[in-house]
């Protein structure tokens, strides 16, 4: 497989100039660009095995013609993935055990040298493929691996050790670590997160008061963020993510921000007295002063709702992975908020993807 990268530059360009003209409604000022590394900057990867005469391998699918493609080296992924690929498959070769009714590998490395990999199956685990799947473990480590073992089937999920890594992110000058729980969400490309969350810092440098984040996973924002505040309150649905954010949260020393487990539609009902929450039971709401808000939403972007409580702060910090639903949205935000600072971060080289961030001050 061989990337585009002499065009790299150009397919950038592409994307900073409909991005500008997304955001021209709005009177967005010059977009702020940050670009990616060319290769290995995707720190997930999954892969289908297809069982062919007696041999297996890593394969992909094209999404719109459905035809699958042999992979034996990914530039895309980070190269502890590439490394990892080579390595695992001759060891599971030598063990029918590991390999019958294998269908996909999914991989998950960070930038502090550690990986996870999942081995999925169509068939119960038994203790006679744990055994052998400790075995691979020890030689993966031989070979200098740091790596935890998980095995998946219907109903089950055996980890040798434990389900997640901690990764080290270097921002600003400072190492911050994150738990990353296998599948959940994390940022896929290390190096443009790393440059997101110095944006998100530069823009809300010299900020009064607190900071409500909405969608906040496992605090990779908030916990970046929360030097610039008072108080930090965010919100999360996903139980592993709030686990995570909680660790995250004490390791980095972090004392002035709270995670609460709910949607932020729950929470726009909570703030609005639609119903009590037992959830909020103990946690004074009305002792934050939220002058900022963070929303980092889904692909659908804010639900009205949503919008409108948004609304309700001075500052709003919107990060997007889809520029269309952002553009929904700012026609109801720019109603009372203008643009002060945009930004693309290309978290998807070579794709149509575009993340953006959007600094929104009160008119």
């Amino acid at each position: 497989m061989q990337l585009p990268i002499s065009q790299y530059t150009e397919l950038l360009q592409k994307k900073t100039e409909k991005l500008t003209a997304l955001l021209q409604p709005f009177n967005a000022p010059e977009i702020a660009v940050f670009d990616s590394p060319t290769n290995h900057y995707r720190m997930r990867a999954e892969f289908r095995i297809w069982h062919d005469k007696g041999d297996f391998y890593h394969i992909m699918f094209d999404q719109s013609t459905l035809q699958r493609y042999r992979v034996d080296e990914f530039p895309i992924a980070s190269e502890l993935i590439n490394r990892m690929m080579k390595s695992l498959l001759p060891l599971l070769k030598t063990q029918e055990v590991l390999h019958k009714k294998l269908f996909q590998i999914d991989y998950l490395s960070t930038l502090s040298n550690k990986i996870i990999v999942s081995l999925l199956y169509h068939k119960q685990l038994t203790e006679e493929w744990q055994s052998a799947a400790t075995r691979l473990k020890e030689e993966l480590q031989q070979l200098g691996f740091d790596v935890q073992l998980i095995g998946r089937a219907s109903k089950q999920k055996i980890c040798l050790e434990q389900d997640f890594v901690d990764e080290v992110l270097p921002v600003k000058g400072r190492n911050y670590v994150y738990r990353q729980v296998e599948n959940s969400f994390t940022q896929p490309n290390a190096a443009v997160n790393c440059k997101m969350l110095e944006w998100a810092i530069d823009c809300t440098q010299g900020s009064q008061g607190d900071l409500l984040e909405l969608y906040c996973g496992n605090g990779n924002f908030s916990i970046a963020l929360a030097q610039n505040f008072r108080k930090v309150l965010a919100t999360e649905i996903a139980k592993p993510s709030v686990a995570a954010a909680q660790f995250n949260i004490a390791e980095n020393g972090i004392d002035n921000l709270q995670i609460i487990r709910m949607s932020a539609e729950e929470f726009t009902q909570a703030m609005n007295g639609v119903r009590e929450f037992n959830r909020l039971k103990g946690i004074d709401l009305k002792a934050y002063q939220c002058n900022t808000i963070f929303v980092d939403p889904p692909r659908a972007g804010l639900d009205p709702d949503t919008v409108k409580l948004v609304q309700n702060y001075d500052r709003i910090l919107y990060i997007s992975c889809n520029p269309h639903t952002l553009c929904e949205n700012l026609q109801t935000l720019s109603q009372t908020h203008r643009i002060e600072k945009a930004a693309l971060f290309d978290q998807f080289p070579y794709t149509d993807h575009m993340e953006s961030g959007v600094w929104l001050v009160r008119k």
